[in-house]
């Protein structure tokens, strides 16, 4: 390995996230081993109860709920910070914000007029709402920022909030990310999911298939994920369980196309050999790729190409959860850092559901069946978003 800077060394201490496939960090890890996603993938156990009166939850659009859900099962996991509360930061990403709002008092707009329309539209939908409701309900006073940046939204936020923590400008910050573009609104179907229909990114047979000869389009799904980033000798001091060090991370655009990856995945290439440069390893470091992998054919095979340039073949062990979870847009790299995180406490990798007839054209090793036992290293979790943002972390085992 590579000498390490001066830089303040950040490390996980606390998850929570809702997922299709569970509520809570050991059942959303044991549920990435469950059946492939088949259709959009709601959070149906989820109840706003838990977390707001019938008032509260009445304004709070449901991404912002799932934003303060998460942020609550993080801090419930990580315990007493014991930190200054303008040392301790918010920093979430979203895709879309609160566009079941939108499109509820657009209903409204067209049918009853203007004077109908409700004072809390702005606050309900902006993106924004989810990191103001988190920083309100637990007096939290450091940086408080949302990144947009669709389906890097999440990976990019938790890499922000590793800097604010690494550079000392923060001791702890609760990031992640939050989306629930699929949200019935005003007795519609949702519009999130005629949006990403009519432009063909969705899965027309209704299937999640990462990397498999079949895919033909994502499952779109909601949820939410934040974790708990704090420095190392603040953790240490206050005897918190430490789940993984976040070792580095990496931001680049593709400046090619508003939705088409670049061709051979030139920008997923510069950003993951970034991420790695800023952890301070090598490719022949890493012990596992938790994939984008959102199962439409142009975007699996350039992340496969662009992995392949930078590890050869086949690689390090790849995964994509996005076969059981779906792609929950700008939550999806929060959910993909806790998969990575859990990965690391517990020593398995969680399978790549829906992969039956591995693609011929990708030539990587692609975790399917069950979860497969691996001895913790650094995990590399990849994100890529319309726009042609790309974002990596790279988690690992705490050294000493």
């Amino acid at each position: 390995m590579t000498e390490r800077g001066p830089r303040r060394r950040v490390v996980v201490t606390g998850l929570g996230v809702l997922a299709s496939c569970g509520i809570g960090k050991d059942a959303f890890f044991a549920g990435l081993s469950g059946p492939a996603a088949v259709g959009p993938q709601w959070v149906d156990a989820f109840d706003p109860a838990g977390w707001f009166d019938p008032k509260e939850a009445r304004q709070t659009d449901r991404f912002a709920q799932f934003s303060i859900a998460a942020a609550a099962g993080a801090l419930d996991d990580a315990g007493e910070l014991g930190a200054d509360p303008g040392r301790v930061g918010v920093i979430f990403g979203t895709g879309t914000g609160g566009l079941a709002t939108m499109q509820e008092q657009l209903i409204v707009l067209v049918a009853k007029g203007p004077r109908r329309v409700s004072p809390r539209l702005v606050p309900m939908m902006m993106g924004n709402a989810g990191v103001a409701a988190i920083s309100i309900r637990f007096g939290l006073r450091g940086p408080c920022e949302t990144v947009v940046t669709a389906c890097a939204s999440a990976t990019h936020a938790i890499g922000n909030a590793f800097r604010l923590v690494g550079d000392g400008r923060c001791d702890a910050v609760v990031t992640g990310g939050a989306e629930a573009a699929i949200s019935q609104a005003g007795g519609l179907d949702p519009i999130g999911i005629a949006a990403f229909a009519n432009m063909r990114a969705l899965s027309t047979s209704g299937h999640s298939r990462p990397f498999d000869r079949r895919r033909d389009g994502f499952v779109i799904a909601e949820g939410g994920g934040a974790l708990v980033l704090e420095e190392l000798g603040h953790a240490v001091s206050r005897g918190a369980h430490v789940y993984a060090e976040l070792l580095g991370a990496a931001s680049t655009t593709d400046a090619y196309h508003i939705t088409a990856p670049a061709p051979g995945g030139e920008g997923a290439v510069a950003c993951m050999e970034l991420a790695l440069a800023d952890a301070g390893i090598r490719p022949a470091d890493v012990a596992q790729i938790n994939a984008h992998g959102t199962s439409t054919p142009l975007n699996d095979l350039a992340e496969a190409e662009a992995i392949e340039k930078v590890f050869d073949r086949p690689g390090p062990p790849v995964t994509s959860i996005k076969g059981v979870t779906g792609h929950s847009l700008g939550a999806a790299g929060a959910l993909e850092a806790i998969a990575s995180v859990m990965s690391i406490e517990s020593g398995l990798i969680p399978p790549t559901a829906g992969l039956e007839e591995q693609d011929p054209e990708i030539h990587l090793d692609i975790v399917t069946g069950a979860a497969r036992p691996f001895t913790p290293g650094p995990v590399l979790s990849n994100s890529f978003g319309f726009g042609g943002h790309n974002g990596c972390l790279v988690f690992g085992p705490v050294a000493p």
